[in-house]
């Protein structure tokens, strides 16, 4: 006869005598799985208990907890927040307070890795699959098909579902601590603020208190270690040789991880070896010993993979830095450091600070001379000097190629201690050598919060310095600024009158004072606005020339010039030259002369009808460079006028050396023969003239008893409104002919 049994195996009573003896017996005690049964049943409470007796799961024990009510729960669950499991009853002082429990536990404790397992001892009274889904009800069971082995198969099952989620959820919180971490460090520059990082890091993730140290090599692989941070008892020892640990166990571990290339995980301390490619290497050592559990294992593995990477990049992110903020050449600040310097000086309310910037003349001339290897030996002996001289405060900044920004407060840095530390000669090559510097100053409210302006006001005084002061020191004030400002609008306007058409020549005719011919013409340059007023070319010309636009503009008056004397010619009223002013700036050029030989190809002048007048500021360039240049234009077929004579850079020596054909006497010195006065200057020149076989020409002609003076003292040509005023081309044919009819 076959037939049920009387009982399940599963439901025998295992008496606590009776259990045999297991593993976990003689294991010391290990961290139990806690439960919480909420239940307002004392039996329910009694059979659980009973049925998960001496219980073990995942070699831990089950821990109980028991709540007779939802609110003693509540209070059960806020007060631990490793409860593994909560076997739960749906119905208990109300019929929903099972759910509102489960919600309480989801929602505001947030415990979403917590296992819940509905039970019930009503059959029929069973929660929807929607509830379940929606208050993350893990399982549901009723009482009586729990029994002793179903409910220990549950309970196991909701353990192992808790440990994985744990698991899940410590692994993410790791891996996003070690990203977040990893790319505080990459921002650090330095390696000690790198060292500090990493303490800190590693404390964070491993979630013990940052009381360490990291030690790691010097700025050279094989070096020797030395203790870059550190936290609790070592702080004393940061900036510290390794070895001054010399009796702690920490030298001993951290010399093992540093030779084998490990991790050290002991029983009273954790050591972790950090290496990079290029031969650097550091170890952390935390007197704290760890779970070492395969997730914290793994963390550490992926963490100091990520501080390796961080390593390796750290010499990189050094170099960007240098990059960014050190000039290359002379290894120290540049000019985007010396701006965040003064922005901070300024935003921190500090005592008063000065900037200077200190600019060497005349050096493009020191490259062409001596050459750029040379140059550069000059700014690297500069830059010694003055580091040397000043405090060690002073900031010292290379801001452009031969400029310097010194900065610091008003009571370590001083105008007098830099201009004494370039008057003594530099040593370049084992040989003396002077060089000077112009200078220009800012400080108090000039100093502006934004380090670019602070920098441009120090330029204008700086550029005030090199047209006015060369060689000395300008302070800024607001009248620069302004002067600055109508200099910046004047230079938009010019360039807009150019593209505008707003520009253009006049002429004015040059005679042979004995003979009445007319010899030539000087071209002249004038800027009419739209509203019909003049610009003075005294005004319009300088700008020119200092922004760099006189070398278009200069091109474009030679070929309008050699244009209209081909027309002359064309018409049969040509005189022999045409007279055009050329700039100091212009001379600075090295394809001035080219561009003058290709502009006489295009118009098919030929190069006998142009005379070039330069000023005798050209000598300031110096005869080797200004000799050569001529000659060059003289080759050509040009000839050479001296304009101003006597108002400018004078010296008889460069006269007497310099390929000239004509002097000029300029109309000052004319005047004063008009006023009545004795035309003992104007005399000296012409007599000079004619001693080096120059023709002279005087300009400012007023009237006839000039003319005649100057016939007097051998000048025999000339020009003025007494002649002619300057004219446009378009009344100058006219002109040409009625002088021509006049003239015998």
């Amino acid at each position: 006869m076959t037939g049920k049994p009387l009982q399940d195996p599963a439901d025998i009573f295992v008496f606590a005598d009776d259990r045999p003896v297991t593993p976990q017996d003689l294991t010391p005690p290990s961290k139990p799985w806690r439960v919480l049964v909420v239940d307002d049943d004392p039996d329910v409470h009694a059979s659980t208990a009973f049925a998960l007796d001496l219980t073990w799961t995942l070699e831990r024990p089950i821990e109980l907890l028991r709540a007779e009510s939802a609110a003693q729960a509540r209070q059960i669950l806020a007060e631990n927040a490793d409860i593994a499991v909560v076997l739960l009853d749906v119905v208990m002082e109300t019929a929903d307070a099972g759910l509102l429990l489960v919600d309480y536990i989801r929602r505001e404790l947030g415990l979403s890795a917590t296992r819940i397992v509905l039970r019930t001892g009503q059959p029929g009274y069973a929660p929807e699959h929607e509830t379940l889904a929606r208050y993350d009800i893990n399982d549901y069971r009723s009482k009586s098909e729990l029994t002793q082995h179903k409910l220990v198969s549950a309970l196991m099952a909701a353990v192992r579902a808790y440990e994985q989620v744990r698991t899940i959820e410590a692994s993410r919180r790791g891996l996003q601590q070690i990203v977040l971490g990893s790319a505080e460090l990459m921002q650090m520059s330095g390696l000690q603020r790198f060292a500090d990082g990493v303490l800190t890091q590693v404390a964070a993730l491993l979630g013990v208190s940052p009381h360490g140290l990291v030690c790691a090599q010097g700025p050279s692989p094989g070096g020797p270690y030395t203790v870059l941070a550190a936290a609790g008892p070592y702080a004393a020892m940061i900036n510290q040789p390794l070895e001054r640990l010399n009796g702690h166990p920490a030298l001993v571990r951290l010399r093992e991880a540093l030779q084998h290339q490990r991790n050290h995980l002991g029983h009273s301390e954790t050591v972790l070896y950090v290496g990079s490619e290029r031969g650097m290497d550091m170890a952390i050592y935390l007197p704290t010993a760890l779970t070492q559990d395969e997730l914290t294992l793994q963390l550490l593995d992926v963490l100091c993979v990520n501080l390796s990477a961080c390593l390796r990049n750290l010499n990189l992110v050094q170099r960007l830095q240098q990059v960014a903020y050190q000039d290359a050449l002379l290894g120290i600040a540049n000019r985007t450091r010396l701006i965040e310097c003064i922005e901070a000086a300024v935003h921190s309310h500090a005592a008063p600070h000065l900037l200077i910037l200190a600019d060497v003349d005349d050096f493009n001339g020191i490259n062409e001379l001596m050459g750029h290897p040379f140059g550069d030996r000059v700014l690297q002996a500069l830059t010694r000097r003055l580091i040397d001289s000043l405090p060690a405060a002073v900031l010292v900044a290379r801001v452009a190629g031969n400029s310097f920004g010194l900065f610091g407060s008003t009571d370590l840095l001083q105008a007098a201690q830099v201009q004494q530390a370039l008057d003594a000669p530099l040593v370049i090559d084992g040989q003396p050598f002077k060089v000077r510097a112009s200078m220009g100053s800012c400080a108090g409210a000039d100093l502006s919060s934004s380090g670019a302006d602070a920098l441009k006001n120090a330029s204008i005084a700086l550029k005030h310095a090199k047209l006015q002061h060369r060689g000395d020191l300008v302070c800024f004030d607001s009248a620069m600024a302004q002067r600055s400002r109508n200099h910046a609008e004047l230079l938009a306007r010019l360039n807009a009158a150019f593209n505008d058409q707003q520009l253009f020549l006049v002429y004015q005719p040059q005679v042979n004072l004995d003979t009445r011919a007319v010899i030539g013409l000087e071209a002249l340059l004038r800027w009419r606005r739209e509203d019909g007023t003049m610009v003075p070319p005294d005004r319009f010309i300088p700008v020119a020339e200092q922004s760099g636009l006189i070398d278009t503009l200069g091109l474009w008056v030679f070929k309008t010039a050699c244009l209209d004397m081909q027309r002359l010619i064309a018409a049969g009223l040509a005189p022999q030259l045409m007279a055009v002013n050329v700039s100091v700036a212009q001379f600075k050029s090295p394809t001035f002369v080219a561009r003058i030989e290709q502009t006489l190809l295009d118009t098919g002048l030929a190069a006998g009808r142009i005379e070039l007048e330069i000023t005798e500021s050209v000598a300031a360039l110096g005869l080797g460079v200004v000799k050569p240049i001529l000659e060059r234009l003289r080759h050509l077929g040009l000839s050479v006028a001296i304009d101003d004579f006597g108002t400018g850079y004078s010296s008889l020596a460069y006269l007497d050396r310099l390929p000239l054909d004509r002097i000029k006497i300029d109309r000052e010195f004319v005047r004063q023969l008009q006023d009545g006065h004795e035309a003992r200057i104007a005399a000296l020149i012409a007599q000079l003239g004619s001693t080096l076989g120059l023709r002279v020409l005087a300009e400012g002609i007023e009237d006839a008893q000039v003319w005649r003076k100057l016939q007097n003292i051998g000048c025999h040509e000339g020009q003025g409104f007494h002649i002619a005023r300057p004219m446009p081309f378009a009344d100058l044919p006219a002109w040409l002919r009625q002088w021509n009819r006049r003239t015998p």
